[in-house]
This record gives C-alpha cells, structure tokens and sequence, in this order.
C-alpha cells in the first residue's frame, strides 16, 4: 500500500465514522426531543400540584385550629363536670347530715 492510498483509506474511514456519529447523535435528539404538548402538560401538572400544597397546608392549618377549640371545649366541659360532681357531693353530704339531724329530733 502506497502513501497516497493510505491517506485516502484514512480518510475514508474518518469520514464513515464521522457521518455515522452524526447520524447516531441526529437520532438521539430525534427520539429524545420533548414536544411542547409535553412540557405544556408538565407545567400544568406543577401548578395543579402547587395548589394541592397549598390547598393540604390550609386544611392542616383549620384542623389544627380546630383540634386546640375542640381541646378547648373539653377541658371547659370537664372542670363543670368536676364542679357538678363536687357540688353534687356537697348535697349528698348535707342531706345526708340533715337526715340525721332530723332523726335526732325525732328521736
């Protein structure tokens, strides 16, 4: 083989090569590219995610303070029950003794 045909079979052979990475990086792009319906759908998708956010932290916010009257409520509800239960106590205990009373008096 002779200089001039080895530098043309190089070059050759370059070439190919070349075009053949050309062609594998046209078909990459080709099959990799997004369309702008897809990325269209990708930003509606965030922004409806962005108001589910926002709409879970509101209903987080209102059951929390929900939960703080409702514990509220329930230790109002049970200091009058424990005044009930002692004022209820407190008349048992004076029937009781007015009973007695009266049935010394009887007596």
């Amino acid at each position: 083989m002779t200089r001039t045909e080895f530098i043309l079979t190089t070059a050759i052979i370059l070439f190919v090569a070349f075009c053949m990475g050309w062609f594998a990086n046209w078909l990459i792009h080709r099959f990799t590219r997004v369309s702008q319906s897809d990325v269209d759908q990708l930003e509606r998708m965030g922004q409806e995610l962005h108001e589910a956010e926002e709409t879970r932290d509101q209903a987080i916010t209102y059951l929390q303070q929900r939960e703080a009257e409702l514990t509220n409520q329930l230790a109002q509800t049970e200091a009058e029950l424990t005044a009930a239960m002692d004022g209820l106590r407190d008349a048992r205990h004076e029937a009781e003794e007015l009973r007695n009373h009266i049935e010394r008096t009887h007596s």
